[in-house]
């Protein structure tokens, strides 16, 4: 089969033949001389890429042009609406964080200043902080946390170390501080835990937990401690010691006998405290007592005021330490105008004097038991 060929195709299919003759290339790389030979195909084949890459550039550049300002709007509302997620997580965990921090805080500040009750302490043990990464809202709030968290430890040592004294005092006296357990029965052991788990929060932090329970036991104690006769039933100055506890000579019969207290001489009328809180249980005449007033403070711990000339109480009338409850005589089986004073722990008699002379940190938490300051508050 043969075509005709226009004259005018004719010569440009000659020139563009003769653009693309075969060609030779000399490379000398400085000591060796390559000769690479292009023959018409193969440049045929680099002008066909060539024209492809201009294409592909034009094509892209036509696209450019036409649809990077939608692409470009709807990535950068992608970016945006990421932006704004993200911010809205850091907001929730740093709302989250604040809320707890004021938690504790509260817990603190009810805890150390004694504005709150028992019950109502446990009702405000803060939950576990919220897990959430450190971010420019959150890092305020973890410095804050780690100091909330370092004035806790504080105030458990203080509260474990004002336990430990006020066990040592009652210890010096031959009193257990189990006595004071709540709903336990006298003359019985265990261990003092005086609030359970189940009165705080499951979710409650654990580092607060144990400080709420530390706090309560020695507040608990703290508490109770105001039942043991620590304060003097005379405070005139002018009171001769004339019998002590134990076996002695009986001044009426000159046998041994045991002697269940100490005798505190005196004037008749002299005025008689008593040495602890408590209630009246008897106020009358007691055979060899004379006129006798007996408090019962509680715990299995009872005082007896003897030999008195005057009773100022009734029976069932409470009563706080250092009340006036009577005045000193020489009724019952007495040689004289003196106060027969007694403790009781169980009903078994032991020596006052230790009671008398009770350490300082013992009479300053009595102190302050009685004004209702610092730590604590009544327990519901």
């Amino acid at each position: 089969m043969s075509f005709a060929v226009h004259p005018l195709n004719a010569g440009l299919i000659g020139r563009f033949r003769g653009a693309l003759r075969p060609r030779d290339l000399f490379l000398h790389d400085g000591s060796n001389l390559r000769r690479i030979r292009l023959c018409t195909r193969r440049q045929l084949a680099i002008l066909a890429a060539a024209v492809a890459l201009v294409g592909w550039a034009a094509v892209a550049t036509i696209h450019a042009f036409t649809a990077t300002p939608a692409v470009q709007v709807a990535a950068m509302e992608r970016k945006v609406a990421r932006m704004q997620a993200e911010y809205a997580a850091m907001k929730r965990d740093a709302m989250a964080q604040a809320a707890r921090i004021e938690q504790r805080q509260a817990f603190l500040s009810a805890l150390v200043e004694g504005t709150a009750d028992a019950k109502t302490l446990a009702s405000m043990v803060p939950g576990d902080l919220p897990d959430a990464p450190l971010s420019p809202l959150t890092a305020p709030y973890a410095k804050v946390a780690m100091q909330q968290e370092t004035l806790a430890d504080k105030a458990q040592a203080l509260a474990e170390g004002r336990y430990r004294n006020a066990t040592a005092a009652l210890r010096k006296l031959g009193v257990d501080a189990r006595r004071f357990q709540r709903n336990a029965q006298l003359g019985m052991g265990g261990p003092y835990e005086p609030v359970t788990k189940a009165s705080v929060a499951e979710s409650a932090d654990p580092q607060f937990r144990q400080l709420f329970l530390s706090w309560k036991k020695m507040d608990q104690l703290e508490r109770e401690v105001i039942s043991v006769p620590s304060a003097r039933p005379l405070a005139d100055k002018n009171i001769s010691f004339t019998s002590g506890f134990g076996v002695r000579s009986d001044p009426f019969r000159g046998s041994a006998a045991m002697h269940a207290g100490i005798d505190l001489a005196g004037p008749i009328g002299t005025p008689v405290y008593a040495t602890a809180d408590g209630m009246v249980s008897r106020a009358q005449w007691a055979s060899g007592y004379g006129n006798l007033v007996e408090l019962n403070h509680g715990k299995g711990i009872q005082t007896r005021y003897g030999h008195l000339s005057k009773i100022l109480v009734q029976p069932g009338q409470a009563v706080k330490r250092g009340d006036l409850i009577a005045k000193m005589g020489s009724t019952g089986r007495s040689t004289g105008s003196h106060l027969h004073y007694e403790v009781r722990l169980d009903g078994r008699a032991v020596n006052p004097i230790p009671f008398l002379q009770s350490t300082d940190y013992l009479l300053a938490v009595q102190t302050r038991a009685n004004k209702q300051v610092a730590l604590g508050g009544p327990e519901s």
